[in-house]
């Protein structure tokens, strides 16, 4: 057998009703399971070589804080750990990586499982990672890998790095700026028509329906640049509208609470000039940078990057890893940050190998 961790070990509620480990008998990776992997992969592969090289990296008493002092996790936290860095290496959705666990002989090597055991549910995987940001344990798996391979003197400070980004889209659709502002106006007038219909009747016309009845992004643009500038107008003006009467002193003061109407009033500051000549669409000359600017009413964090030209709204992430031409590649720190930041910006080349910092986005 190989020696490491038994990764059926289950978190368990004592008397007491605090966490704690079952205890266990550290027997490693099944006999059956090392010699037919062993037999059929005699040069190994990833998953062998992490298990060989580095031996158990997770325990369960090291993500206990994320699971209720009630009942038992379902599946060992430090398998599932393990699992999301295979996940991440090889670029597997959770449904193909539950499915590598079931079917891969080496995956089972490297969790130390028997040949025949059936796995887990994809679901648990997206649950363990929503556990994890719950409990502020985001570092966590990264932390302990770095502890594993400086203590086998697989990496050290002071030696050198490289930092490159990966784009990560977020969960809205990519608008452009006309759709952007109907979009926008919309989600405004959404709260007031559901809560305060009668009162939005009042300040709204009949034609306020065909422009606005339907979604933005099936919206039918007409051609030319002047009647498109119209229509941008035409809805600064009706925004404008909104606002104003939102902020009137006769309207309903919760009005003025709603998230998408403080969204509608900083877009419109945005996007339009309104002077004693009435409301003008902004040139892109004028507009405030894009790491400043709104790219969706829904996100307001998302911002719209490029990065060797390709664009896409969301977030850029900051991989760090040493580069020792006589040492292992390994990662050492990831940063999320907004979409415009550049990877000199984040300072990563001047931190120290064995650090590790992950941020959520601002």
């Amino acid at each position: 057998m190989v020696d490491g961790l038994d990764c059926q070990d289950r978190l368990v509620v004592d008397q007491g009703g605090r966490v704690s480990l079952e205890s266990r008998r550290d027997v490693g990776v099944p006999e059956l399971t090392a010699r037919v992997v062993r037999a059929s992969f005699p040069k190994g592969t990833l998953a062998i070589r992490v298990r060989e090289a580095l031996g158990p990296l997770f325990e369960d008493a090291s993500f206990a804080q994320a699971f209720p002092a009630r009942s038992r996790p379902a599946v060992s936290p430090a398998a599932l750990a393990l699992v999301s860095v295979l996940q991440f290496a090889e670029g597997l959705s959770d449904r193909q990586a539950a499915d590598q666990v079931r079917a891969r002989m080496d995956w089972k090597f490297l969790l130390g499982l028997e040949l025949g055991d059936p796995g887990f549910g994809f679901t648990v995987l997206g649950d363990f990672r929503a556990r994890l940001i719950e409990h502020g344990l985001e570092e966590r798996v990264l932390d302990l890998i770095l502890e594993r391979i400086c203590g086998l003197g697989l990496l050290r400070a002071g030696g050198r790095q490289r930092t490159d980004s990966t784009h990560v889209l977020a969960s809205v659709r990519l608008l452009n700026r006309m759709k952007f502002v109907g979009e926008t106006l919309c989600a405004a007038l959404e709260a007031p028509a559901a809560a305060a219909s009668q009162w939005l009747a009042g300040q709204v016309t009949a034609d306020w329906v065909e422009r606005y009845g339907a979604r933005i992004d099936s919206y039918r643009f007409l051609k030319g640049e002047n009647v498109r500038q119209e229509w941008a107008e035409q809805v600064g003006r009706d925004g404008f509208t909104v606002l104003e009467a939102v902020f009137s002193p006769t309207a309903p003061g919760w009005l003025r609470q709603i998230p998408a109407v403080e969204v509608l009033r900083r877009a419109w500051v945005e996007q339009y000039h309104r002077d004693g000549e009435g409301v003008r669409w902004r040139e892109g000359k004028d507009l405030p940078p894009a790491r400043h600017r709104l790219s969706s009413p829904y996100d307001l964090d998302a911002r719209y990057g490029m990065k060797r030209g390709s664009g896409w709204c969301g977030f850029k992430t900051h991989l760090t890893e040493t580069c020792e031409p006589d040492g292992p590649h390994v990662i050492t720190d990831v940063e999320t940050t907004d979409a415009t930041v550049e990877d000199a910006e984040t300072g990563e080349r001047s931190r120290p190998a064995a650090t590790s910092r992950t941020s959520r986005p601002p």
